[in-house]
């Protein structure tokens, strides 16, 4: 796709911006209250439309950070997020 027919706002996948994902060499210790609280926020706001969804799943991933049992890094989330903005922009998956 040539930079004419892509988005404003879509970046090609060997274009991503790296720099700009957070470092997923970062500590996160287990914290089960956080956990609990991003859980039940995401819970509250989980409805009918792809947005609440869409941001529900998100906190679910970073509740992930604070569980000894969760398998996810900043990077994977924001990459994640990235991908989700990037469908969106271009009219959803079923365009």
């Amino acid at each position: 796709m040539s930079d004419e027919e892509r988005p404003h706002d879509e970046t090609p996948a060997d274009e991503v911006d790296w720099e700009m994902a957070p470092d997923s060499d970062a500590e996160f210790p287990a914290n089960p209250e956080k956990v609990e609280l991003l859980r039940e926020v995401a819970d509250d706001i989980y409805g009918d439309s792809s947005e609440s969804k869409q941001v529900s799943a998100i906190l679910y991933r970073v509740s992930d950070l604070y569980d000894p049992d969760g398998d996810t890094s900043p990077e994977e989330i924001y990459l994640n997020v990235r991908h989700i903005m990037d469908i969106k922009a271009q009219g959803g998956l079923d365009r």
